[in-house]
């Protein structure tokens, strides 16, 4: 079997079973395992939002706030569109005990997409 060190050896190949494998784990609740087959992933392609998406639910599963919420802000930065990730982050500000933050994401989420969780969540009859 070949030597690998770091990002030494992988291919792209190994970089799509590694996101594959990392799905698997936080499916399997072990975020921790997904972060650390991520940080790969990411490290070789740190233009890629749907690994950055899948490492900040990772974080927030592992209850790293603050990596979640960084993870999550990069991807909204890439995709201001993505209603999971504004519903995501939202929750990620509500653990942190930042309402009104957490309210605008809500909102912007039900905006996006009527997902009737994110609409619940929004609040707009409050």
């Amino acid at each position: 079997m070949p030597e690998t060190s770091g990002s030494t050896g992988r291919t792209p190949e190994t970089h799509v079973i590694d996101f594959r494998a990392a799905e698997q784990l936080l499916a399997a609740r072990d975020p921790r395992g997904a972060v650390k087959l991520l940080d790969e992933v990411i490290a070789a392609h740190p233009e890629n939002t749907a690994a950055r998406l899948l490492r900040a639910r990772a974080f927030f599963a592992a209850a790293q706030l603050r990596p979640a919420e960084l993870e999550f802000t990069i991807v909204l930065e890439r995709e201001p569109d993505n209603a999971f990730a504004h519903f995501a982050l939202a929750r990620t500000y509500e653990r942190q005990g930042r309402a009104g933050q957490a309210k605008r994401h809500f909102r912007l989420a039900a905006a996006l997409d009527p997902n009737p969780q994110y609409l619940k969540a929004a609040r707009f009859d409050a």
